[in-house]
């Protein structure tokens, strides 16, 4: 097996007031030639934005950008005239494809909003500009795995223009479960967003990133009441 593990304490960090982020992989002016990326997964930033605060109107190309609200109300209008709110329990995607403009507020002004923004590089590039976003069933991710992004328009949650899928599970402490891949090139990086896993032998605590790949399965034990977010990627 070959791995990598990225603890929580060593992410970059920015805090420019109205944003607080921590990114699992170099962006902006956190530069590590090490953390470029995990196979195709570009970006993994762990954001907080004050309330009335946000990214104002700016373009994406050729990429696959992933929305996963933890907490609050996040406002979306993009240059396809998409104007939306996403919020916990919803997941966005954006290709951007030929390009893009598009811009991230908080909705509310009495408190934070706390979101995951992941960014993929695409098997295509050129792409027409495409957004959607689902609403998941907080049931169905109860000590279980619910696939929320996969390569297939007809599977269940989002698709994207790649050959990745992710899942995110909430799991009671000591629930023990295993992860198959969808294809045996790829790899698996798992992200803690609570709590306390065991992936195969890897401990794992909040917000730590543990990466796999040459496996076909891995193993996961929840240590405590846990929430994880999974994503199969190519690693190339």
């Amino acid at each position: 097996m070959e791995s990598i593990l990225h603890r929580a304490n060593t992410r970059g960090h920015a805090n420019h007031g109205w944003l607080n982020s921590h990114h699992t992989f170099s962006f902006a002016n956190y530069y590590n030639p090490d953390r470029m990326n995990f196979g195709v997964l570009r970006v993994l930033n762990d954001d907080v934005v004050s309330g009335a605060k946000g990214f104002g109107t700016h373009p994406h190309k050729n990429m696959e950008i992933i929305s996963i609200p933890l907490e609050g109300d996040l406002e979306h209008k993009d240059s396809m005239g998409n104007v939306t709110v996403i919020k916990e329990g919803d997941v966005q995607v954006m290709s951007a494809g030929t390009g893009v403009y598009h811009s991230e507020y908080n909705k509310n002004k009495d408190r934070p909003v706390r979101f995951l923004q992941i960014w993929m590089y695409p098997n295509q590039e050129n792409v027409e500009p495409r957004y959607d976003q689902i609403t998941l069933d907080p049931q169905k991710i109860r000590n279980e795995l619910q696939q929320i992004l996969s390569p297939n328009p007809n599977d269940a949650g989002v698709w994207v223009h790649q050959n990745a899928w992710f899942y995110l599970g909430e799991f009671e402490q000591g629930y023990v479960t295993s992860y198959q891949l969808n294809d045996n090139k790829n790899g698996v990086y798992v992200f803690v967003i609570n709590g306390d896993v065991t992936v195969d032998d890897q401990t794992l605590n909040t917000r730590d990133g543990f990466g796999v790949w040459s496996r076909v399965m891995i193993s996961l034990k929840a240590d405590s009441h846990a929430k994880i977010l999974l994503m199969e990627v190519p690693m190339q």
